[in-house]
């Protein structure tokens, strides 16, 4: 009952001073809502990444000449089709797709208009692995393409609205020059990538196309790079290593010659990189809370002050210390939640119009906003301490003098 009434007590003393109170509350609503509109960013931005890079293929391997530790490259470091042919047969139980990693940039124009096109050299069906792409007219590349080395081109929907002024641009012909030489590339298929925050903020002319990749690989028989995709029950990390070993075994060549990036590590970095950014961003707006928590403390002591009467009043009715005590901290932790609650609201506010804007789907913390609700509660116990401890000190007979 007592504590019923000491709420009661508190409610009705921030009700007589709204202004006051709003104006105490406002340093916590600031830093809360800091707070968790910048960790709720965060973690819509951590998932938007994921999200890419599921798309990707969380399988996704890319294998390579081991830059850091060579200090130069011979012909036998570099792969051949003999070498993707080997490992197709060794690692059938392991490996799903495999190809060169093929690419080359070039300018287009169609009519007045024109473009700078990525050709990204793929082998059959590779949007199966790639779910990111979305054939939305026509087909991927196939089997026939990549044997007959045919000058088939996949491209975005973007492009096909901008060159072509249609979306479905299948069985038109685009020019292009790989290597120095000119051809024209055959459109079959037109694909298109669910919004994110990487590609609503993507306004440049120049659009990554697919071809097969036997139509962009130099003249010669090597290449540098290699793209596999593990099987979704195989470990990647350990069958990439594997591969590595593998290759520099059967090409008599020194250990750790070959290294491999894959889409698991790229994200777990990304992720890092991105929870540190929030973290101390998140660090820097909580420095508010504190501000806030002194606020509190400040307007606490000056309500003590003009309430010495009314405590003088309760002591000598037979109030016990820890009783005025117990009343001034839950007036300065009922300031501070109120103020929690508030800044909680008005950051996923802000978390979701950000998100909003970004074209991302909004991913809360909640964690983190429980924690930071408590938090404040617990910054009104901290800081609401001092003027409840002065208030419980208090001689009644002086208070009651008090004017």
């Amino acid at each position: 009952m007592l504590l019923i009434e000491n709420i009661k007590l508190a409610v009705n003393a921030i009700r007589i001073n709204k202004m006051r109170s709003f104006l105490t509350m406002l340093g916590i609503i600031i830093g809360i809502s800091s707070v968790i509109a910048i960790s709720s960013i965060g973690a819509s931005a951590q998932k938007a990444v994921e999200e890419q890079f599921n798309g990707v293929g969380a399988g996704y391997v890319y294998l390579m000449p081991n830059w850091y530790e060579l200090d130069y490259m011979t012909s036998d470091m570099m792969f051949t089709m003999d070498d993707i042919e080997a490992l197709r047969e060794r690692f059938a139980d392991d490996i799903e797709y495999s190809a060169p990693y093929a690419y080359n940039s070039c300018e287009t124009k169609v009519g007045r208009t024109d473009a700078t096109l990525t050709l990204i050299g793929v082998n059959a069906h590779y949007n199966e692995f790639a779910t990111q792409i979305q054939i939305a007219y026509g087909r991927m590349v196939n089997e026939r393409d990549v044997e007959g080395s045919l000058n088939s081109i996949v491209i975005p929907i973007e492009a096909a609205k901008r060159l072509y002024g249609k979306e479905n641009a299948v069985g038109e012909t685009i020019p292009a020059t790989a290597f120095g030489s000119s051809a024209d590339f055959n459109i079959v298929g037109v694909y298109e990538i669910p919004p994110s925050i990487f590609n609503s903020l993507d306004t440049s002319t120049r659009y990554t196309c697919y071809v097969p990749y036997s139509s962009v690989m130099r003249s010669d028989e090597y290449f540098d790079n290699l793209e596999l995709y593990v099987k979704a029950d195989k470990d990647v990390a350990q069958t990439a290593a594997t591969i590595c070993r593998y290759l520099e075994r059967t090409k008599r060549l020194d250990e750790n010659t070959y290294m491999y990036q894959s889409a698991e590590d790229q994200l777990v970095m990304i992720n890092q990189v991105l929870g540190y950014l929030s973290l101390a961003i998140g660090a820097i707006a909580a420095i508010s809370l504190l501000v806030g928590g002194i606020g509190i403390m400040n307007i606490m002591l000056v309500s003590v002050t003009e309430r010495t009467r009314e405590i003088g009043i309760r002591k000598s009715l037979g109030a016990r210390t820890k009783d005025i005590l117990t009343q001034f901290l839950i007036e300065a932790m009922i300031l501070a939640i109120i103020g929690g609650i508030i800044g909680t609201g008005l950051g996923i506010g802000i978390a979701a119009l950000g998100t909003t804007v970004a074209g991302t789907p909004l991913a809360l913390n909640m964690q983190t906003i429980f924690m930071a609700v408590a938090f404040s509660a617990g910054v009104g116990l901290c800081f609401g301490f001092l003027p409840a401890r002065k208030a419980a000190k208090l001689n009644p007979i002086e208070a009651l003098r008090y004017e």
